[in-house]
């Protein structure tokens, strides 16, 4: 037994993590999102189970997500550039600012409050869910997409907010995307390339700021990455990442509208059950 568990209780335990592990890599396919709205609160609950101190527990499941974001934002971005749908353009202009917004965001990973992220997150996911459920093409910027200075500033936001969420930033890239009109497939595809640029800093960022820690937390634990969750995440997200960007590009664009809406709802709604719970 581990930590007071039962053979039987780890069994379920790694059974949830296959489990969870498959619908984040379906997830990151359809919607170009790495995944992390899943992987967090699963993480936390089997840390909670575990019996992890609850100063390391929310940054342990964050890190370990971005971690596991890595294998299955690479595969969904490779997936949608075989398909000639990403804006290599956009992606390159972000490069430089989303690393230097997820070293910012790894580096204040401990001293953050959620709740002000969370909900900042949680806004934006309402505002874009209700725009695309309720067909409001017009609820959206009529300008170009701003360049320079400003679409820069806009990627170190995207990487701070993600590294502190624990999330590969596809959900913000989406809602910047769609304010200015470009198509929901393309915005899906460019975020699978952004979860690339999140995950691998953001990882190396919690190994890092968790190293002090190492006493609190559980074995094979890399600072605030822990290594069975990630061994047990992988393998299925990978073997279905494919199949969600294959049903991305099948889907009618309304359809995947409604669908990518009614996900973000889901999100908000888990946000606000965790800020009160």
């Amino acid at each position: 037994m581990l930590s007071g568990l039962s053979y039987e209780t780890l069994a379920f335990l790694a059974v949830s993590l296959l489990i969870a592990g498959a619908a984040t890599g379906f997830f990151a396919g359809i919607f170009g999102v790495g995944g992390g709205i899943i992987i967090v609160p699963v993480l936390y609950e089997l840390f909670r189970v575990l019996n992890v101190p609850e100063e390391v527990r929310m940054p342990l499941a964050i890190g370990s997500s971005l971690a596991i974001i890595i294998p299955t934002s690479i595969r969904s971005f490779r997936a949608h550039l075989a398909k000639g749908a990403v804006d290599m353009e956009l992606l390159k202009a972000w490069a430089l600012p989303v690393v230097l917004g997820v070293i910012a965001g790894s580096l204040d990973a401990r001293i953050a409050p959620p709740v002000l992220f969370k909900t900042l997150f949680a806004g934006i996911a309402a505002y874009t869910s209700f725009r695309l459920l309720l067909a409001k093409d017009n609820w959206a910027l009529k300008s170009e997409m701003p360049q320079g200075l400003w679409l820069k500033a806009y990627g170190v936001v995207i990487g701070f907010l993600s590294s502190l969420m624990g999330i590969g930033g596809g959900q913000l890239c989406n809602v910047y995307m769609m304010l200015y009109r470009r198509p929901i497939h393309q915005a899906v595809a460019t975020s699978s390339g952004l979860g690339v640029l999140i995950s691998i800093p953001g990882a190396l960022g919690y190994v890092y700021a968790g190293w002090p820690k190492m006493d609190l937390l559980p074995p094979l634990s890399l600072g605030f990455v822990s290594l069975i969750g990630v061994a047990l995440f992988i393998p299925t997200s990978m073997l279905t990442v494919p199949y969600g960007v294959k049903l991305a590009h099948r889907l009618p664009k309304r359809k995947l509208e409604v669908a990518f809406g009614c996900f973000l709802m889901i999100v908000v709604l888990r946000f606000l059950w965790s800020a009160v719970a």
